[in-house]
């Protein structure tokens, strides 16, 4: 398989519902991961694009996915709440060259633009993603405008969003996670920053389902082309309910009350 058909398969029709679960390296216990034997069959039943996880949550659960619509890609970035003033520098715990035999279908990596380590994540984002070209995988990029030294352009509304997105681009990545801006026109700048596929991320655990597909309505109405949402879904009462709603608002084009009625929560 080539990498024109890897990407199809992640995002059909250039949308995608991505659901990162890697948190689990970086902070646990955390609620919704307790137990992934169960979680990971009911994202799939759902028919999510993409699991998103560490390598070896990817190569312990990635035969279940055999046959659905559903895939994994490795995540190779991670740090972890112990790191104290270094938490926030993501480094690299894989090789693009390992994914396949882990059963991904692609990489991701994480650039935390604006804090202290910003230059070693850039060049770590970059040497994976010239190492998943050649080897014909999609790659795909976090950056998010955090740390002591952002600094975004005068007047950019979206405070370094639209710049994150912009650089996982230049970096490589075939598609970008951003948050949400607050609302649809500034938003609508962070989705025209790339010619990428952006995916919106859902941010802390609200347990308020319309309040989430709301927001997910208005991104994909200003340029968002579907979401990669971890805590939302995986720490829901019903993830596979939340997870079906956002796969009817993405590939079915429903609206928030018609993915409320359609799915049995």
């Amino acid at each position: 398989m080539d990498k024109a058909s890897r990407l199809r398969a992640l995002l059909p029709n250039q949308r995608g519902v991505w659901i990162p679960i890697d948190h689990g390296a970086s902070d646990y216990p955390n609620p919704g991961l307790e137990n992934l034997d169960q979680l990971i069959p009911q994202l799939i039943d759902a028919g999510v694009d993409v699991i998103l996880a560490q390598k070896g949550v990817v190569g312990q659960y990635a035969p279940l996915c055999e046959g659905t619509r559903t895939n994994m890609v490795v995540h190779f970035s991670v740090s972890t709440r112990h790191a104290g003033p270094n938490s926030n520098n993501k480094v690299m715990v894989g090789h693009a060259d390992e994914t396949l035999a882990r059963g991904g279908m692609g990489v991701s990596s994480q650039v935390n633009m604006g804090s202290e380590a910003e230059p070693e994540m850039i060049e770590r984002m970059g040497d994976l993603n010239r190492h998943a070209h050649l080897l014909g995988l999609p790659a795909f990029g976090m950056v998010y405008p955090r740390g002591p030294n952002l600094n975004p352009v005068p007047g950019d509304v979206t405070g370094g969003q639209a710049h994150a997105v912009r650089l996982a681009f230049e970096l490589g990545c075939d598609a970008a996670k951003c948050t949400w801006t607050g609302d649809a026109s500034s938003f609508a700048e962070v989705a025209s920053a790339a010619p990428i596929p952006v995916l919106v991320a859902g941010g802390p655990a609200s347990g308020n389902e319309r309040e989430v597909l709301t927001m997910v309505h208005q991104a994909l109405q200003a340029g968002a082309s579907g979401v990669c949402m971890g805590r939302q879904v995986f720490a829901h009462p019903n993830p596979g309910a939340m997870a079906n709603a956002l796969v009817k608002m993405v590939h079915e084009g429903a609206s928030v009350d018609e993915a409320l009625a359609q799915v049995e929560w």
